[in-house]
């Protein structure tokens, strides 16, 4: 039996997920990007893109960007070109609607990660990788290598993610004090799913099949490694990015949650 089309198949879930997602959150973001300054960017990833990045001038694109509020974020917060690269027809077309409404000049781009054009090679002076995205990708090192042609020398990715010890985990886990794993986290094989992507009201919907990959940190920073990135920075929290396991936060046995990493192309 051939392997299921995995990417295509996923941009067909998120763009089947764009409406809810809408009804839940569209209307508050238009509000909040018509004021000038606008950021959805939490307290510790401001910090870091900051303190240890810097955003002024430079140039900055986001992988699978949603629907673009990152990315503005970006722009508003002092970089400069900013591009937002997704798959999903939806959320792309909800991206360009809050651009426009912030009245800012941030392009927006409809492509699956790994057919990035080429005219946006060495282009960047920073890639910013959050939450749920590499869960997305069924092919790290192909992932990784569209990013290092996407930097310029010197060039910077920031991933502030969730934890893959997460995937060890079901959502149902969330409803008790003392959740324990269910799957390995040495799984290769994707998660399947057709009971949709509504993690903002959750409703539940039948929709095309969608397929996470569990990738290790093992997986991520090795893979960093055999791509010629240097490792800057890496660190682990507590608190949840995922809206799905903020009740683990409130675990005595707390978990670490999600990480940030910062890795450089050499000069």
């Amino acid at each position: 039996m051939p392997e299921p089309d995995y990417t295509e198949s996923n941009r067909a879930a998120w763009n089947q997920a764009a409406p809810y997602h809408a009804r839940q959150q569209l209307d508050h973001l238009l509000a909040l990007f018509s004021q000038p300054g606008a950021s959805t960017l939490d307290a510790t990833l401001t910090a870091l893109l900051r303190d240890r990045v810097g955003l002024e001038g430079k140039t900055a694109a986001q992988l699978s960007c949603n629907n673009g509020r990152e990315t503005l974020s970006l722009r508003n917060l002092g970089a400069a070109r900013c591009v937002g690269f997704d798959i999903s027809d939806e959320f792309i077309a909800q991206a360009r609607l809050l651009n426009q409404t912030a009245g800012l000049d941030v392009e927006f781009v409809r492509t699956d990660l790994y057919a990035i054009p080429a005219a946006y090679d060495r282009s960047f002076d920073l890639l910013l990788i959050t939450i749920g995205t590499l869960g997305w990708l069924p092919d790290l090192p192909g992932a990784f290598q569209v990013m290092a042609r996407l930097l310029r020398p010197g060039g910077k990715v920031v991933f502030y993610e969730m934890h893959p010890i997460l995937d060890m985990f079901d959502q149902d886990d969330t409803l008790t004090e003392t959740p324990a794993p269910r799957h390995s986290y040495f799984k290769t094989e994707p998660f399947a799913d057709q009971e949709g992507l509504d993690y903002y009201g959750n409703e539940q919907y039948q929709g095309p099949t969608s397929y996470w990959f569990h990738h290790r940190l093992a997986d991520v920073i090795n893979e960093l490694l055999r791509q010629g990135f240097l490792l800057e920075w890496f660190e682990e929290y507590g608190h949840d990015l995922t809206n799905e396991f903020a009740s683990f936060e409130r675990c005595a046995a707390l978990l670490p949650l999600s990480y940030s990493l910062i890795a450089r192309l050499p000069e």
